[in-house]
């Protein structure tokens, strides 16, 4: 009987070794997969209602840039701009689109004469991005997440 009982206690802690190996396996493996993983890619692009999401990524990357595009120049159409001295300048707006879909401004590096000029703008550019169509989040490997995206907008007073 004693020998039945060692011979447990060697079969024990021979398989709790066993589980141990397997853990630390595990856990290379996804360190490994974390690595190889492309964080500055999605694998697809936050899509408006008018893209085809079986489109390939180039197209749905190219069909949301330019509804977000259009979608900006009918938008800054509408507002009229009174100016004291020309204008000709590049503003970069950097929003993000959230695994919800929701917009938010980050930040909008512009100027400073501009902004004296058109104090009203950063308002302006909000209410563009917030009148977008709704918009289905970016995906990565089936995920919904947040994706940021820049839109450099040329502003020319002639």
């Amino acid at each position: 009987m004693q020998k039945l009982w060692i011979l447990c206690g060697l079969c024990l802690l021979t398989s709790c070794k066993r589980l141990t190996f397997q853990k630390d396996k595990t856990r290379e493996l996804i360190e490994q997969e974390m690595q190889n993983i492309d964080w500055n890619d999605v694998d697809q692009y936050p899509l408006f209602e008018n893209c085809d999401e079986t489109a390939s990524k180039m197209e749905q990357k190219q069909c949301f840039e330019n509804t977000l595009l259009s979608h900006f120049s009918s938008t800054m159409q509408e507002f009229e701009f009174k100016l004291d001295a020309e204008i000709n300048d590049t503003v970069n707006v950097d929003f993000l689109i959230d695994k919800t879909g929701s917009i938010s401004v980050l930040e909008i590096k512009k100027n400073p004469a501009l902004e004296a000029q058109i104090p009203e703008f950063n308002g302006i550019i909000a209410q563009c991005l917030n009148s977008l169509p709704p918009v289905a989040p970016a995906i990565k490997r089936g995920i919904p997440v947040n994706a940021r995206f820049r839109i450099p907008i040329v502003l020319n007073s002639d």
